[in-house]
């Protein structure tokens, strides 16, 4: 059962390959709490062969199986949204989004393209207030060694 969810769109970029042989590289490179004002694809601009448009209509959605990943990548040094995403005509487009560690891993280890960006503060505080209400450690088995 869905317990949460923010609306939120995505940047991503495509850099032009510095070499013949190379492709473009295509990557998430930031998140955002979308109000819902937010066209669907937003240009934001292009230079020597760069690009960087905003992606609206994901969701980032939290259920109480992944409270542990929630808390753990809330509790990290640099807390992430991971972000996958697909080849869409010729446009590389965000599919799902997750701000629990355990996903993003399982979505790294998918073989799909996954990038974890920076999770912002109004994000990290949005999670803060959904493990305060939802959130309890499972109790440790076996002793305590000290």
């Amino acid at each position: 059962m869905r317990m949460a969810e923010m609306p939120i769109a995505v940047i991503m970029q495509r850099r032009a390959a510095r070499h013949r042989w190379a492709e473009d590289t295509w990557a998430a490179v930031a998140v955002i709490p979308d109000i819902g004002t937010l066209a669907p694809i937003t240009p934001l601009g292009s230079a020597a062969g760069n690009e960087s448009y905003l992606v609206s209509g994901l969701r980032l959605e939290l259920y109480p199986d992944e409270d542990d990943g929630y808390f753990e990548n809330w509790a990290a040094p640099e807390p992430k949204v991971f972000v996958m995403w697909r080849m869409q005509g010729q446009r590389a487009m965000p599919i799902v989004a997750s701000v629990s560690y355990g996903e993003g891993t399982r979505m790294l280890d998918s073989g799909e393209p996954v990038d974890g960006v920076a999770m912002p503060c109004e994000i990290h505080a949005w999670l803060a207030q959904y493990l305060h209400a939802h959130y309890r450690p499972r109790a440790r088995r076996g002793k305590e060694h000290g």
